[in-house]
């Protein structure tokens, strides 16, 4: 008989505490998402790189202020661990990272990431990726992180190999964008795998 395989994070290990915040070395801070930065996910949705990249669905003031919820939900399902890129812990956002598709039991989740123009251009997504990385890996206790992107999108391909992240192939149209379907590219760490020096940056 073959003995069962164990969980590789065991159930609890996110619902049983509160989300953490960070203070990147740049000073950006990660933080929850908080119902009062709904205007800005609205924002978000207009974003001609957001919604080129990201393919959000228009929301209302109401629909965002759900949609914060639905994360804050998400954590304590232990489905999925959303953050606001921020300049200070009070200043609204400028953009969101998160892992989405998280697999406790396999040890596996996948990032999703956005920046708004304010927040482009200081190299801040590549280090947010690194630190959220580092707490899934060290902390919780993941196996395998992911990043998937078009491989038109350079920027997140650039913020992908910054981080630390090897290219391992392309999945050929696997998702469909505005314009059609696109080839993606697939980076991955694992466990073990050196960090970059210093955090993305």
């Amino acid at each position: 008989m073959i003995a069962p395989i164990a969980p590789v994070v065991p159930a609890g290990s996110m619902s049983g505490g509160g989300q953490p915040s960070f203070r990147l070395a740049s000073g950006f801070v990660l933080r929850p998402w908080r119902p009062d930065d709904a205007d800005v996910l609205v924002v978000s949705c207009r974003d001609p790189e957001v919604r080129q990249w990201n393919r959000p669905v228009g929301l209302t003031l109401d629909a965002a202020v759900e949609k914060i919820g639905r994360w804050e939900q998400g954590w304590r399902a232990e489905e999925v661990a959303i953050w606001a890129v921020c300049r200070s812990e009070e200043a609204e956002p400028v953009g969101l990272i998160g892992l989405a598709d998280m697999d406790l039991r396999g040890g596996s989740g996948e990032f999703l990431y956005w920046l708004l123009p304010a927040g482009r251009g200081h190299g801040v997504m590549a280090e947010a990726t690194v630190r959220v990385s580092r707490w899934a890996v060290e902390e919780l206790g993941l196996h395998r992180l992911r990043i998937t992107h078009s491989v038109a999108n350079r920027a997140s391909c650039g913020v992908a190999t910054r981080a630390g992240f090897p290219l391992e192939g392309v999945m050929r149209s696997a998702l469909l964008h505005a314009d059609g379907w696109h080839d993606e590219h697939l980076h991955a760490r694992v466990q073990g795998d050196p960090w970059p020096s210093p955090e993305g940056r």
